[in-house]
Formats: C-alpha cells, structure tokens, sequence
C-alpha cells in the first residue's frame, strides 16, 4: 500500500461540516497528485455510490468510496475531523474518515489491498492510533501497515476507543449466552456457519462485514467461515465446508451470486451493515433458525428490489420493497404484451380485435393474419400481467413458498374482474399467509414435505377462499369504480391529472414514485379494449418521462461549460436514453446536482403530461419512445407537448446552474480579495 496513501493524501485537522465538503477535501489531495483527472466527475461517483447506502459505520467511521474513470490508481486519502462529520452512521458522526478511490478497472491486487484496510477497520487498536496520532507521515505509515499500532492502555484507552468499543461490547454482551450452549446444538463439535458477504462496489464494507463477523464467531465459540464477493473476485467455499454448517448468514445488498448452494439451511437473510452493526445478533438468529428446525427450501435468483434489510426496517419500507418486486416482473410482460397490441392495431386497424383465432386462420400472404398475429399474442401475455404482480408480489415477502399461492391467487383475481387492485391483495394475502405457515413449529418429520406439499397446499386453499368469497366482490366493485371514474376524465380534470402524473414521473427518474405513476397508466391499457381515458393517461405518462434525460442532453449541448467533461460526455448518451423513454439516463445528472434538476425536471414533466392530456395524444404501447410514434393518436401534437417540457427544463436548468456560478466566483473573489489586504498589512512596518 505504500504507493496508495502518502502524507500528502493526510488531514488530521479536516474542517468540513457535511459529508460532501469533507469528501472535497480530500478529492482534492487526490488531483493535487494526480491521482483523480476530473475533480467533479469523480465527485459524482462518489455520491452517486453514497445515494446506494450511507457509507457511515458504528464506532465514528467514515468511508466513501467508489469506482471511477476519473481515477488513474488506486488511491486512499485520510481526514480526522474534531467535530465529526454525518455519514449516516447511527451511533452519530465520524471522526475518521477514508476516501477510497479505485479505477473503474482496478486490478485485483489493488482491491485485494483495499480490503485489507476495510478488515482493519474493525481493529479498535487501529482506530484508536489514528485518533491519537500527532503527524500526518507517521498516520500514513499506519494505514499502510509500515508501522504497528502500540495497544492503548488505562484512561487514555476507555478514551480513545469510546466510538469503536461500542458494537464490540454489544456483541459480546449478544453472544455470551449462545456460545453456553454452542455444543449441545451439535454434538460434541461447535455449530458451523458458513457466511456470503457483498456490497455494490465490493470494495469495502464485504470486507467489513466478513471481519466483523468472524469476530462475533470467535467470541461465540462459532465456527464461521465467509465468502467475500467483493471487487476483487470471489472463491467459492468447498462444498464439503456448505454441507457440514449448520446454518447460514447472507449480509449482501446485491445479489448473493450461486445462492442455490447454501438451500436447504436455516438462513439468515439482511443487509451488508447489519453483518457490520450487529453480527452477533446473526448469529444468534440463525442459532434459533436451526433450534427450531427452519430451512428454505431453494433459492430462485433474488428480485431486483431486495426483500432483505435490517431488522429496524419500517412496515412500509418492506411494503414498497414488496409491491415492486411485483411490478419489476411485470413490467416486461407489460411492455411485450401492449407493443405487439399495438403493432397490430397498427397493420390491421382496430378491427383486427375481432378477427378470428390465427389457430384456424392464417394465411402467410395477407398483412391482416400477421396483424392478428401480433394482437394475439400480446393478448395472451396481458393475460399473465395480474397473476405475475400476485406471484411476485408473495415472492418478495416469503421467497419460493409464495409463488403458487400468490400466482393462483392473481388469477383469481383476473376471473372474477377484480383487475389491479385483486393482483395487489391477492399477492399480499398470499405471502402473508405463507409467513405466518413458516412460524409454525413444524414435527422433523413433516419438514421435508412442508416447502413442496404442505406450504403450496394450505396457503392455496386459504387464499383462493379470501379471494372468491371474502374479499374478491368488494376489490371487484372499486376496480370498476376506478375505471369508470378513468373514462369519466375530461377538461381541467384530466389536465391536472396530466400535471400530476408528470410531477411523479420526474421525481425520482425510475424510482418507487414513478414505478407507481408508471403502474398507474399500464394498469389502464393492460385489457384487450381499453378506453380512451387510458390511452391518453399512457400518452402523457410516456411523454413526461423522456422529459428529463432529453432536457439534460439539450442543456449540456447548449450551454456545456455549466457541465463537467462526464456530464457531456453522458448528455450525449442522454440523446438515445430520453427518446427510447428510460428516464433513468438522467440520473447522473440528478446525483451530482439534485437541487437543480430535480425541480427543474419535475416542472417540465407536469407541463408536458398538461399539456398532452390537452392535446388528446392517445398511446395504446406502453413503452418505446420516439419508436412508436406511429402508433400515437395525435402525433405531431404529443411531439409539440414534449418539446415545450423540454424546452423548460433545460431552461430552469441553465438559469439555476447560471446562478451557481457567479455566486461561486463572488465567493472566491472575496477570498482573493481578503488574502491580498492580509498580504498588504503583513508588509506594512509594526509601529514602535
């Protein structure tokens, strides 16, 4: 490491008050060696990683850090702080912080170093030597390793080390009682865990993690071993080692890759900071798992939003985290299905509908059988949307025991018109009666059964009853309710709607809050005849959501010194990005400068739902962009409706990022101007 950090890269007297001036400074120490090429754009990255997960860790630490282009080796800079900096932690402020840097190709050696720091890390001597230390060389020679921190002792110690004894303690405290009996659970031999660890850019808290809890192991008297899948490439445990544990513990905020390995365990399932903070309390939750005889039953590949996450999380966290698991799965049926609908309304006219089944009718010459074709198919894959979002749906809240009861539950849902609203119950049912299945302490005997047999059998029977006789007629009324109420929408009403629509398809650029404003209007247009109401809803909610990527590509075209070299360089991508309706190509844009774009997106996307609601612009593909032009009631005024967003975007976008800068030159030429009235009484001759 004697290359990654020197004592040029060190502030032990580091003056910043928020998390982003502190990464600043030391960005800066970075490019003042070269090491960082583009001090904005690295910048971005970074909070772009810390927007993933606060990088503040129990015991006052700090660690930002991410992969970068800007970054031409791998490099490390230190900043102590006296007043401590917010980094998310729980336990408060850091005072140690590490700003990690790593090329975006970083070799394996590099990580390998890095992960070495992040394992340290938990070493409450080596926190409480960089607390301690008087100069910037001699805290260098620490991080890299040249130098051994003394052990503190006495006073000085309980001192030093009151941030890092924290989680340490509390997990001795957790354990002490489980390691009592760690023997009578298995035999004569210590019970045997084997632990997954992995965080989004691999680099440090996989590592802090896998330190952590192999610490907790050992104060437990636990044999645990850990995979780290970190940057760096991961090796796999034997096989021999996953057969012999007796349980298992997933700490991750990526997906666990070959998860499939570890089925059939008691498995403990959270977040990367939790095998951080609280290791011990793993430990004894996958103790009790095994006591009580709880395994899972296989691992299907994870859902894009992890169901997983600490203990403290709120219901309606897990609640948002469920529902678009649901949607996330459903959305390529939607966007399959609604795009072949439309391509064959748009070679057969409206009337291929009722054309007959290309089973008995096809003729390979004729345009109108292809259309048929088409309409045909996307009718059967529309048919799949409701039991999809049920089985998904009960697939993020209870795993693969879901799935059947979720899936029949949906279509249930869809026999008896229940629609949306059905899907959303009947996958919530399902998984919520499978979870509470799984509480029951199940007879050894009847366990291998339960996930193939019991689980699938009772929890169907249970949710199709609340289904066809409980709940099912009422959620069927307000399905009907809703879309007579869609079809009832004109005049300032269906503009505001518009407005709204566009607010929420901009706030969050592909984010729970547009998933919503997106589910809203392919829920409408999702049936084989939607009404016209619904077609104009998906017309505004497309229009509004290639607003921002477009926006950002027009004003780092125009006015591209308001932008950093990265920032062009993705406005050109941005181009592709808006006109293809993936609002997420504005989010780099929306990381390094959220209190411009942000606002300024959501302003042009409101005028652009308004005003395509005004215009009557009708969509019956749910996806596509420019590409379905063709397919789009009232064409060049839905264009017109998404050049007027644009065009008031990128122009609020310029203004505020206009104001930004001379503000900023005000600022440093006050500090000019201050140095050099210094200067020039320095020189002035002290009175006798």
């Amino acid at each position: 490491m004697s290359d990654m950090i020197t004592a040029d890269l060190v502030d032990l007297d580091l003056s910043a008050d928020t998390k982003e001036a502190a990464a600043r400074a030391l960005a800066e120490r970075m490019v003042a060696l070269g090491r960082v090429t583009d001090l904005e754009g690295f910048l971005a990255d970074v909070a772009a990683r810390e927007a993933q997960m606060p990088t503040g860790l129990d015991g006052g630490i700090g660690i930002p850090h991410c992969r970068s282009a800007h970054v031409t080796e791998p490099t490390l800079a230190f900043g102590r702080s006296a007043a401590g900096v917010d980094f998310g932690a729980p336990d408060g402020p850091a005072d140690l912080i590490f700003l990690i840097a790593a090329p975006a190709g970083a070799d394996d050696a590099h990580l390998t170093i890095l992960s070495a720091l992040a394992r340290q890390l938990m070493n409450s001597e080596f926190t409480d030597a960089l607390r301690a230390v008087g100069d910037a060389a001699t805290a260098a020679a620490l991080i890299r390793g040249d130098e051994t921190p003394a052990p503190t002792t006495g006073a000085a110690a309980a001192s030093a080390s009151q941030n890092t004894a924290a989680a340490p303690a509390a997990a001795s405290a957790g354990t002490a009682a489980a390691g009592k009996d760690a023997g009578s659970e298995a035999g004569e031999r210590p019970f045997r865990i084997v632990a997954v660890t992995s965080c989004p850019t691999g680099i440090a808290h996989t590592y802090m993690a896998a330190e952590s809890l192999e610490n907790a192991g050992r104060d437990a008297g636990v044999e645990l071993v850990v995979e780290t899948q970190g940057s760096a490439g991961f090796t796999r445990l034997d096989p021999e080692v996953i057969a012999a544990a007796d349980g298992v513990i997933f700490a991750h905020d990526v997906p666990v890759r070959d998860k499939d390995r570890f089925a059939g365990k008691p498995t403990v399932d959270v977040g990367v900071k939790a095998g951080i903070n609280r290791p011990a309390d793993l430990i004894g939750e996958v103790r009790a798992k095994a006591a009580r005889g709880e395994v899972t039953s296989g691992s299907a590949p994870a859902t894009p939003v992890e169901r997983a996450g600490e203990a403290g999380e709120g219901y309606g966290t897990k609640l948002r985290k469920w529902l678009m698991s649901g949607v996330s799965y459903m959305v390529p049926f939607v966007a399959a299905g609604g795009l072949l609908i439309a391509l064959g309304f748009a070679i057969g006219g409206y009337e291929i509908k009722s054309a007959p089944s290309v089973l008995n009718h096809f003729v390979w010459t004729q345009s109108d059988s292809w259309a048929a074709l088409m309409f045909q198919i996307g009718a059967v894959a529309f048919g799949f949307l409701v039991p999809v979002l049920a089985g998904y749906i009960a697939y993020g809240m209870a795993d693969r025991p879901g799935l059947v009861p979720g899936f029949v539950g949906g279509m249930i849902a869809s026999q008896i018109n229940a629609g949306f609203l059905g899907g959303l119950v009947a996958g919530l049912l399902a998984g919520g009666v499978v979870m509470a299945i799984q509480k029951i302490n199940i007879p050894k005997v009847l366990r291998g059964i339960m996930p193939v047999v019991v689980i699938p059998l009772i929890s169907t029977a249970i949710v199709g009853f609340l289904m066809f006789v409980v709940v099912g007629k009422p959620i069927a009324s307000a399905q009907k309710g809703m879309t007579d109420w869609l079809n009832g929408l004109s005049g300032s009403n269906a503009v505001l709607l518009g407005a709204l629509l566009g607010l929420m398809m901009c706030f969050d650029l592909g984010g729970p809050v547009n998933k919503v404003a997106y589910t809203f209007a392919t829920a409408g247009i999702a049936v084989s005849n939607p009404s016209d109401s619904a077609m104009k809803i998906m017309a505004a909610v497309m229009a509004a959501g290639m607003v921002p990527p477009l926006a950002m590509a027009l004003a780092t075209t125009v006015r591209g010194k308001l932008f950093t070299e990265t920032e062009r360089e993705n406005g050109k991508a941005a181009w592709v990005l808006g006109a293809s309706f993936i609002s997420e190509g504005a989010i780099p844009f929306a990381a390094a400068d959220p209190l411009r774009v942000i606002p300024s997106s959501m302003v042009g996307g409101a005028i652009t739902g308004a005003l395509s609601m005004v215009f009557g612009a009708t969509l019956r593909a749910p996806h596509g962009g420019i590409f379905v032009v063709p397919l789009i009631g009232n064409p060049f005024l839905y264009l017109i409706a998404i050049a007027a967003g644009v065009c008031v975007t990128t122009a609020l976008v310029v203004l505020l990022k206009g104001l930004r800068k001379p503000a900023q030159q005000a600022a440093a030429g006050g500090s000019a101007a201050g140095t050099a009235a210094t200067a020039k009484e320095a020189k002035q001759p002290v009175a006798a």
